[in-house]
């Protein structure tokens, strides 16, 4: 039987902040099973050390504990409980709780829990599909960078894209967001298993990169070359504190858009037409 590498993780005064210094890491999931105890589950025991070694560092205060779990379906146990979330006129649903056909608002994602894919529980996906619903992007090309569980994409080809493109570097990520394009009719979207840094793109009308405050700043020349002239670009991932730095980053483009869930960020930039 397979194991699964994870930490637990106690003490946690800033559980927030503990999800941002994870976000750098190959999680699988994290189970929070009280108020100040974690046990988070990755997908290899060279990430669980790594991130041990930097949550040490950043959160001293934490007690921190590997061990080996036992693979008895205890993924799909912890993610059973997840319900449909609604974003404005958007509802991410997990199968089991799709809501009946006259309580539906207009759009209905459903996606399937994985091991460390965005079902919209997250403030980071909720803030991306708020600003996705602001813009009217009707006929218009997106790119999705970090794919994860394809949800922003499925969302913008609802809303009315016309070519949707679905990246991520991490093959069991597009391999979920496969799955989840069959659940839901399988809508014209392209997904590719590639690196943003180094895979030829066509630019779009508007990018999508809910990823990491660190990331974000790192390849904002490169996501600047994905916008096409007037494109939109939606940033999430980052945090409060990480704001200034980031957008500082993209140069010349303006913040039209901004909003914040607890430490949360995610802006709009736009640049000249």
């Amino acid at each position: 039987m397979r194991s699964w590498p994870a930490l637990d993780v106690g003490n946690l005064r800033t559980p927030d902040l503990v999800q941002a210094a994870l976000s750098d890491y190959a999680v699988a999931a994290i189970d929070e099973g009280s108020t100040d105890t974690w046990r988070v589950f990755f997908q290899t025991a060279t990430e669980r050390d790594r991130a041990a070694t930097a949550l040490h560092m950043q959160c001293p205060e934490l007690s921190i504990a590997p061990t080996d779990v036992p693979d008895e379906d205890w993924a799909a146990r912890s993610q059973a409980s997840l319900h449909a979330v609604q974003v404005g006129d958007i509802v991410v649903a997990p199968p089991w709780d799709v809501p009946a056909a006259g309580a539906r608002p207009r759009l209905v994602i459903v996606i399937k829990p994985s091991m460390g894919f965005g079902t919209g529980h997250h403030a980071t996906t909720r803030l991306c599909l708020a600003a996705l619903q602001a813009l009217d992007i009707d006929d218009r090309t997106v790119l999705d960078v970090g794919t994860g569980s394809g949800v922003l994409a499925l969302a913008a080809a609802r809303l009315g894209a016309r070519d949707v493109v679905g990246l991520d570097d991490d093959p069991d990520a597009i391999a979920s967001a496969q799955e989840n394009l069959e659940l839901n009719g399988q809508p014209d979207i392209t997904l590719q298993v590639a690196d943003v840094r180094t895979e030829d793109l066509v630019p779009a009308d508007v990018v999508l990169a809910n990823l990491t405050g660190g990331f974000l700043e790192t390849t904002a020349p490169r996501l600047r070359q994905l916008m096409a002239p007037g494109a939109r670009l939606i940033l999430s991932g980052l945090t409060a504190d990480e704001e200034p730095q980031v957008v500082t980053a993209f140069g010349s483009l303006r913040v039209e858009r901004r909003a914040q869930e607890d430490e949360w960020m995610c802006v709009t930039l736009v640049g000249d037409s």
